[in-house]
């Protein structure tokens, strides 16, 4: 018995010093490639310039809500398209909702709900070419202080300079040192 014992010691611990992984670079993320996400800032005051303008083209198109023969397109960081797709093989762009640090929304009857950094705004869209502004409901939303995406590098966000509203990719001379 004794023998065994001493034959499967050696054995166990190769098997658990294979597992063993450092814990390093999970603590740091993995290797840094020279760039990182840079937050966006916005003052209090500039949230709240949330208007109705002329359609646009897409550049960087986030969720999609259909209602009856309207699609509302979110505009990563910047606000919601309006498109009229009554013609689903040819849509039309309406209109543009600019909202300054909108990541979200939701659509019902003619009822428009957007986050607008840490507001919740609720729109009429009755018009969609005149959208209208009916209520904010201030600090709703809990703060995002990173970006959207997993296994980046990014500034730590500052409180001081502003609200996040928003994320861009940039090349850094140095690791920041936050990583989601």
């Amino acid at each position: 018995m004794k023998r065994f014992i001493y034959s499967i010691v050696p054995l166990l611990v190769l098997l658990i010093t294979s597992c063993y992984r450092e814990t390093e670079p999970f603590l740091n993320g993995p290797g840094f490639d020279g760039t990182g996400y840079r937050p966006l800032y916005a003052t209090a005051t500039e949230l709240t310039h949330v208007q109705t303008a002329p359609a646009r083209a897409l550049k960087n198109p986030g969720k999609i809500y259909v209602l009856g023969n309207y699609l509302f397109v979110n505009e990563m960081g910047t606000g919601i398209h309006i498109l009229d797709n009554t013609d689903p093989s040819t849509p039309v762009n309406l209109s543009f909702v600019a909202i300054p640090g909108n990541y979200d929304l939701a659509v019902k009857g003619t009822w428009l709900y957007a986050d607008n950094g840490p507001d919740l705004l609720v729109f009429n869209v009755a018009n969609p070419r005149q959208v209208q502004l009916s209520k904010r409901i201030k600090d709703a939303i809990p703060a995002n202080n990173y970006p959207p995406h997993q296994d980046v590098y990014f500034e730590c966000a500052d409180p001081k300079q502003g609200i996040v509203v928003g994320w861009e990719k940039v090349t850094m001379a140095t690791r920041p040192s936050c990583f989601r």
